[in-house]
Protein backbone atom coordinates (compact mmCIF):
# COMPACT_ATOMS: atom_id res chain seq x y z
CA UNK A 1 0.00 0.00 0.00
CA UNK A 2 1.13 3.52 -0.99
CA UNK A 3 0.61 5.73 1.49
CA UNK A 4 0.14 9.55 0.57
CA UNK A 5 3.60 10.29 2.90
CA UNK A 6 5.67 8.18 0.91
CA UNK A 7 4.29 9.37 -2.28
CA UNK A 8 5.05 12.89 -1.11
CA UNK A 9 8.91 11.73 -0.11
CA UNK A 10 8.93 10.09 -3.87
CA UNK A 11 7.92 13.32 -5.99
CA UNK A 12 9.89 15.92 -3.68
CA UNK A 13 12.86 13.73 -5.38
CA UNK A 14 11.70 13.87 -8.73
CA UNK A 15 13.41 17.16 -9.95
CA UNK A 16 17.10 15.51 -8.94
CA UNK A 17 16.42 13.73 -11.75
CA UNK A 18 17.95 13.20 -15.02
CA UNK A 19 16.70 10.78 -17.68
CA UNK A 20 17.91 9.89 -20.66
CA UNK A 21 15.34 8.79 -24.25
CA UNK A 22 16.56 6.63 -27.01
CA UNK A 23 13.55 5.49 -29.80
CA UNK A 24 11.46 7.29 -32.12
CA UNK A 25 10.68 11.10 -31.23
CA UNK A 26 7.53 11.90 -33.51
CA UNK A 27 5.62 15.17 -33.75
CA UNK A 28 1.82 14.81 -33.13
CA UNK A 29 -0.07 17.30 -35.35
CA UNK A 30 -4.14 18.23 -34.31
CA UNK A 31 -6.19 19.35 -36.87
CA UNK A 32 -9.03 20.74 -35.71
CA UNK A 33 -11.72 21.28 -38.40
CA UNK A 34 -14.72 24.20 -38.42
CA UNK A 35 -17.93 22.75 -36.69
CA UNK A 36 -20.50 22.67 -39.24
CA UNK A 37 -18.46 24.02 -42.43
CA UNK A 38 -18.63 21.84 -45.50
CA UNK A 39 -16.76 23.02 -48.55
CA UNK A 40 -16.30 21.15 -51.75
CA UNK A 41 -12.76 21.16 -53.85
CA UNK A 42 -13.58 22.82 -57.07
CA UNK A 43 -10.94 21.01 -58.64
CA UNK A 44 -12.12 17.27 -57.09
CA UNK A 45 -15.51 16.89 -55.98
CA UNK A 46 -14.95 16.25 -52.85
CA UNK A 47 -14.98 17.69 -49.61
CA UNK A 48 -12.55 20.44 -48.34
CA UNK A 49 -11.90 19.98 -44.52
CA UNK A 50 -11.32 23.43 -43.14
CA UNK A 51 -8.96 23.88 -40.21
CA UNK A 52 -9.86 26.47 -37.74
CA UNK A 53 -6.98 25.63 -35.37
CA UNK A 54 -3.54 23.52 -35.59
CA UNK A 55 -2.02 22.08 -32.12
CA UNK A 56 1.59 20.65 -32.11
CA UNK A 57 3.12 18.40 -29.68
CA UNK A 58 6.03 15.87 -29.16
CA UNK A 59 4.73 11.99 -29.65
CA UNK A 60 5.93 8.81 -28.92
CA UNK A 61 9.28 9.64 -26.81
CA UNK A 62 7.86 12.88 -26.87
CA UNK A 63 5.01 11.84 -24.72
CA UNK A 64 6.36 10.39 -22.12
CA UNK A 65 9.43 13.08 -22.25
CA UNK A 66 5.85 15.81 -21.44
CA UNK A 67 5.09 13.01 -19.00
CA UNK A 68 8.24 13.31 -17.28
CA UNK A 69 8.49 17.47 -17.88
CA UNK A 70 5.25 17.74 -16.05
CA UNK A 71 6.21 15.16 -13.35
CA UNK A 72 8.85 17.93 -12.12
CA UNK A 73 12.24 15.66 -13.49
CA UNK A 74 15.50 17.74 -13.57
CA UNK A 75 16.65 17.45 -16.70
CA UNK A 76 15.62 15.61 -19.97
CA UNK A 77 18.11 13.53 -22.60
CA UNK A 78 16.66 12.42 -25.63
CA UNK A 79 18.56 10.56 -28.09
CA UNK A 80 16.96 10.43 -31.28
CA UNK A 81 17.35 10.64 -35.33
CA UNK A 82 14.38 13.26 -37.22
CA UNK A 83 14.70 14.72 -40.83
CA UNK A 84 15.73 18.07 -41.02
CA UNK A 85 12.70 19.33 -42.77
CA UNK A 86 9.37 21.54 -41.31
CA UNK A 87 8.06 18.92 -39.53
CA UNK A 88 11.10 18.47 -37.57
CA UNK A 89 11.51 22.04 -36.87
CA UNK A 90 8.03 22.28 -35.55
CA UNK A 91 9.02 19.46 -33.32
CA UNK A 92 12.05 21.13 -32.09
CA UNK A 93 9.74 24.23 -31.05
CA UNK A 94 7.66 21.68 -28.96
CA UNK A 95 10.58 20.84 -27.27
CA UNK A 96 11.62 24.09 -26.54
CA UNK A 97 8.90 24.24 -23.57
CA UNK A 98 10.76 21.32 -21.44
CA UNK A 99 13.49 20.80 -20.00
CA UNK A 100 15.58 19.28 -22.24
CA UNK A 101 18.97 19.56 -23.88
CA UNK A 102 19.02 18.95 -27.44
CA UNK A 103 22.56 18.04 -28.59
CA UNK A 104 21.35 14.26 -28.76
CA UNK A 105 18.23 14.96 -31.33
CA UNK A 106 20.36 14.55 -34.42
CA UNK A 107 19.15 15.51 -37.54
CA UNK A 108 19.31 13.41 -41.36
CA UNK A 109 18.33 15.40 -44.43
CA UNK A 110 17.81 11.81 -45.97
CA UNK A 111 14.85 11.21 -43.06
CA UNK A 112 11.75 12.31 -42.72
CA UNK A 113 10.50 13.28 -39.58
CA UNK A 114 7.64 11.27 -37.52
CA UNK A 115 4.93 12.69 -37.90
CA UNK A 116 1.08 11.41 -37.03
CA UNK A 117 -1.10 14.19 -38.56
CA UNK A 118 -4.29 13.84 -36.81
CA UNK A 119 -7.84 15.80 -38.59
CA UNK A 120 -10.19 16.01 -35.48
CA UNK A 121 -14.02 16.52 -35.44
CA UNK A 122 -16.77 17.95 -32.90
CA UNK A 123 -18.70 15.07 -32.19
CA UNK A 124 -21.49 15.65 -29.57
CA UNK A 125 -19.35 18.19 -27.63
CA UNK A 126 -16.27 16.03 -27.94
CA UNK A 127 -13.27 15.77 -29.81
CA UNK A 128 -13.09 13.03 -32.29
CA UNK A 129 -10.02 11.15 -34.53
CA UNK A 130 -10.59 10.90 -38.13
CA UNK A 131 -8.42 8.78 -40.10
CA UNK A 132 -4.59 9.70 -39.17
CA UNK A 133 -2.02 10.15 -41.53
CA UNK A 134 1.56 9.04 -41.36
CA UNK A 135 4.50 10.43 -42.21
CA UNK A 136 8.24 8.83 -41.83
CA UNK A 137 10.72 6.89 -43.71
CA UNK A 138 10.02 3.22 -44.53
CA UNK A 139 13.78 2.30 -44.60
CA UNK A 140 16.91 1.34 -41.99
CA UNK A 141 19.17 3.99 -40.68
CA UNK A 142 22.28 3.54 -42.24
CA UNK A 143 25.59 2.62 -40.80
CA UNK A 144 26.95 6.11 -40.54
CA UNK A 145 23.80 7.26 -38.87
CA UNK A 146 23.68 3.93 -36.29
CA UNK A 147 27.16 4.91 -35.22
CA UNK A 148 26.46 8.69 -34.72
CA UNK A 149 23.44 7.34 -32.50
CA UNK A 150 25.69 4.96 -30.19
CA UNK A 151 28.15 7.69 -29.73
CA UNK A 152 25.44 9.76 -28.39
CA UNK A 153 23.75 7.45 -26.46
CA UNK A 154 27.04 6.44 -24.26
CA UNK A 155 27.46 9.90 -23.65
CA UNK A 156 23.66 10.38 -22.49
CA UNK A 157 23.95 7.02 -20.59
CA UNK A 158 27.22 8.22 -18.51
CA UNK A 159 24.99 11.50 -17.74
CA UNK A 160 22.28 10.22 -16.73
CA UNK A 161 20.33 8.40 -13.58
CA UNK A 162 18.23 6.07 -15.99
CA UNK A 163 17.68 5.33 -19.97
CA UNK A 164 13.80 4.86 -21.09
CA UNK A 165 14.10 3.16 -24.29
CA UNK A 166 10.65 3.47 -26.07
CA UNK A 167 10.93 1.29 -29.49
CA UNK A 168 7.61 2.37 -31.52
CA UNK A 169 8.23 1.19 -35.18
CA UNK A 170 6.84 -2.41 -35.61
CA UNK A 171 8.89 -2.76 -38.58
CA UNK A 172 11.86 -4.93 -37.95
CA UNK A 173 15.37 -2.19 -38.08
CA UNK A 174 13.34 0.76 -39.50
CA UNK A 175 13.14 2.70 -36.33
CA UNK A 176 15.85 4.31 -33.98
CA UNK A 177 16.14 1.49 -31.97
CA UNK A 178 17.81 -1.38 -34.32
CA UNK A 179 19.78 -4.46 -33.24
CA UNK A 180 22.61 -2.75 -33.27
CA UNK A 181 21.36 -0.17 -30.78
CA UNK A 182 19.74 -3.06 -28.78
CA UNK A 183 23.06 -4.39 -28.90
CA UNK A 184 25.04 -2.23 -27.55
CA UNK A 185 22.24 -1.51 -25.10
CA UNK A 186 23.17 -4.82 -24.06
CA UNK A 187 26.97 -4.01 -23.87
CA UNK A 188 26.08 -0.58 -21.27
CA UNK A 189 23.84 -2.78 -19.10
CA UNK A 190 26.86 -5.55 -18.44
CA UNK A 191 29.15 -2.26 -18.05
CA UNK A 192 26.64 -0.61 -15.56
CA UNK A 193 24.22 -3.35 -14.30
CA UNK A 194 22.93 -0.81 -11.62
CA UNK A 195 21.81 2.05 -13.76
CA UNK A 196 18.21 1.76 -14.61
CA UNK A 197 17.23 0.95 -18.38
CA UNK A 198 13.83 1.28 -19.12
CA UNK A 199 12.60 -0.77 -22.17
CA UNK A 200 8.94 -0.58 -23.56
CA UNK A 201 8.64 -1.77 -27.19
CA UNK A 202 5.67 -2.47 -29.49
CA UNK A 203 7.51 -5.47 -31.58
CA UNK A 204 10.32 -6.27 -30.21
CA UNK A 205 10.19 -6.72 -26.26
CA UNK A 206 11.82 -10.07 -26.20
CA UNK A 207 14.92 -9.47 -28.03
CA UNK A 208 16.12 -7.09 -25.55
CA UNK A 209 17.44 -9.38 -23.08
CA UNK A 210 18.52 -6.64 -20.65
CA UNK A 211 16.80 -4.19 -18.32
CA UNK A 212 13.95 -3.46 -16.78
CA UNK A 213 11.28 -4.82 -19.32
CA UNK A 214 7.48 -3.23 -19.57
CA UNK A 215 4.40 -4.04 -22.09
CA UNK A 216 1.04 -4.07 -22.44
CA UNK A 217 -1.04 -7.41 -22.32
CA UNK A 218 -0.31 -7.88 -26.29
CA UNK A 219 3.30 -7.24 -25.94
CA UNK A 220 4.44 -9.08 -23.33
CA UNK A 221 2.52 -12.49 -24.47
CA UNK A 222 4.40 -11.54 -28.12
CA UNK A 223 7.48 -11.43 -26.40
CA UNK A 224 7.17 -14.82 -24.89
CA UNK A 225 5.93 -16.41 -28.22
CA UNK A 226 2.32 -16.65 -27.53
CA UNK A 227 -0.79 -15.81 -28.68
CA UNK A 228 -3.41 -13.56 -27.01
CA UNK A 229 -5.93 -15.16 -25.12
CA UNK A 230 -9.25 -14.18 -24.01
CA UNK A 231 -9.37 -12.58 -20.42
CA UNK A 232 -6.86 -15.81 -19.43
CA UNK A 233 -4.21 -13.93 -16.90
CA UNK A 234 -2.46 -17.27 -16.52
CA UNK A 235 -0.80 -17.01 -19.81
CA UNK A 236 0.34 -13.12 -18.88
CA UNK A 237 1.48 -13.66 -15.92
CA UNK A 238 4.03 -16.59 -17.12
CA UNK A 239 5.07 -14.50 -19.51
CA UNK A 240 5.76 -11.54 -17.63
CA UNK A 241 7.46 -13.88 -15.05
CA UNK A 242 9.48 -15.27 -18.10
CA UNK A 243 10.59 -12.08 -19.41
CA UNK A 244 11.81 -11.51 -15.94
CA UNK A 245 13.59 -14.46 -15.32
CA UNK A 246 15.64 -14.05 -18.69
CA UNK A 247 16.77 -10.14 -17.68
CA UNK A 248 17.02 -10.49 -13.94
CA UNK A 249 15.29 -7.71 -13.20
CA UNK A 250 11.98 -6.93 -12.53
CA UNK A 251 9.14 -6.57 -15.25
CA UNK A 252 5.93 -4.55 -15.42
CA UNK A 253 2.57 -5.62 -17.62
CA UNK A 254 -0.27 -2.60 -17.88
CA UNK A 255 -3.44 -4.62 -17.66
CA UNK A 256 -5.72 -1.21 -18.25
CA UNK A 257 -7.94 -0.20 -15.62
CA UNK A 258 -6.79 -3.00 -13.59
CA UNK A 259 -3.44 -1.82 -12.84
CA UNK A 260 0.06 -3.14 -13.48
CA UNK A 261 1.21 -6.77 -12.86
CA UNK A 262 4.50 -6.58 -11.44
CA UNK A 263 6.85 -9.89 -11.41
CA UNK A 264 10.31 -9.69 -9.78
CA UNK A 265 12.89 -12.66 -10.70
CA UNK A 266 11.90 -16.12 -8.84
CA UNK A 267 8.71 -14.49 -7.57
CA UNK A 268 5.11 -14.61 -8.30
CA UNK A 269 3.60 -11.62 -10.17
CA UNK A 270 1.83 -9.09 -8.24
CA UNK A 271 -0.95 -7.35 -9.86
CA UNK A 272 -1.37 -3.32 -8.31
CA UNK A 273 -4.66 -2.36 -8.63
CA UNK A 274 -5.39 0.83 -10.63
CA UNK A 275 -6.96 3.83 -9.59
CA UNK A 276 -10.16 4.33 -11.23
CA UNK A 277 -10.76 6.97 -13.65
CA UNK A 278 -14.61 8.43 -13.63
CA UNK A 279 -16.30 9.35 -16.72
CA UNK A 280 -15.25 8.92 -20.40
CA UNK A 281 -11.32 7.99 -21.14
CA UNK A 282 -9.00 8.20 -23.80
CA UNK A 283 -6.32 5.80 -22.79
CA UNK A 284 -4.00 6.79 -26.08
CA UNK A 285 -0.83 7.53 -23.96
CA UNK A 286 -1.79 6.01 -21.06
CA UNK A 287 1.24 3.15 -21.23
CA UNK A 288 3.79 5.89 -21.53
CA UNK A 289 2.64 7.87 -18.63
CA UNK A 290 2.60 4.56 -16.43
CA UNK A 291 6.09 4.28 -17.73
CA UNK A 292 6.75 7.56 -16.77
CA UNK A 293 5.58 7.47 -13.17
CA UNK A 294 7.61 4.07 -12.28
CA UNK A 295 10.77 5.11 -13.68
CA UNK A 296 11.04 8.25 -11.70
CA UNK A 297 9.43 6.71 -8.56
CA UNK A 298 11.83 3.82 -8.91
CA UNK A 299 14.43 6.45 -9.41
CA UNK A 300 13.08 8.05 -6.07
CA UNK A 301 13.87 4.72 -4.27
CA UNK A 302 10.41 3.04 -4.47
CA UNK A 303 10.00 -0.34 -4.62
CA UNK A 304 8.91 -2.46 -8.02
CA UNK A 305 5.33 -2.60 -6.52
CA UNK A 306 5.21 1.00 -5.15
CA UNK A 307 6.82 2.44 -8.72
CA UNK A 308 3.80 0.30 -10.27
CA UNK A 309 1.46 2.67 -7.72
CA UNK A 310 3.04 5.45 -9.41
CA UNK A 311 2.48 4.79 -12.84
CA UNK A 312 -1.10 4.01 -11.77
CA UNK A 313 -1.89 7.15 -10.61
CA UNK A 314 -0.40 8.54 -13.25
CA UNK A 315 -2.07 7.05 -16.10
CA UNK A 316 -5.59 7.43 -13.88
CA UNK A 317 -5.22 11.49 -14.71
CA UNK A 318 -3.64 11.61 -17.91
CA UNK A 319 -6.46 9.29 -19.57
CA UNK A 320 -9.09 11.75 -18.35
CA UNK A 321 -8.04 14.06 -20.82
CA UNK A 322 -9.60 13.85 -24.32
CA UNK A 323 -8.40 13.99 -27.51
CA UNK A 324 -4.80 14.58 -26.34
CA UNK A 325 -1.92 12.98 -24.64
CA UNK A 326 -2.30 13.87 -21.48
CA UNK A 327 -0.02 14.59 -18.58
CA UNK A 328 -0.13 14.75 -14.99
CA UNK A 329 1.57 17.15 -12.27
CA UNK A 330 2.20 16.33 -8.69
CA UNK A 331 -0.04 18.19 -7.47
CA UNK A 332 -2.82 16.09 -9.27
CA UNK A 333 -1.04 12.87 -8.25
CA UNK A 334 -1.75 13.95 -4.41
CA UNK A 335 -4.93 14.91 -4.93
CA UNK A 336 -6.18 11.48 -7.01
CA UNK A 337 -4.47 9.32 -4.23
CA UNK A 338 -6.24 11.71 -1.64
CA UNK A 339 -9.38 11.33 -3.21
CA UNK A 340 -8.92 7.45 -4.15
CA UNK A 341 -7.67 6.39 0.20
CA UNK A 342 -10.74 8.50 0.89
CA UNK A 343 -12.93 6.73 -1.19
CA UNK A 344 -11.68 3.12 0.16
CA UNK A 345 -12.10 4.37 3.92
CA UNK A 346 -15.29 5.46 3.38
CA UNK A 347 -16.24 1.97 1.59
CA UNK A 348 -18.83 -0.51 4.04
Amino acid sequence: MLSHARLESLLRSFPRMTVALVGDLFLDRYLELVPGSHELSIETGLEAYQIHRVRNSAGALGTVMNNLAALGVGMLLPVTVIGDDGHGFDLRQCLRSLPVDESHVLRDPRRLTPTYTKPMRLVDGQWRELNRLDVRTREPLDDAATVQLCQHLLAAFRQADAVIVLDQICEANCGVVNESIREFLRELTRREPHKLVFIDSREFLGQFGCGVLKGNRGEVLLAADLAPTPEDDAFVERSLAQLASQTGRVAFCTLGERGILVAEPNQAPTLVPGYRAKGPVDIVGAGDSATSGIVLASLAGASPTEAAAVGNLVASITVQQLGTTGVATPAQLLARHAEATSSESSDP
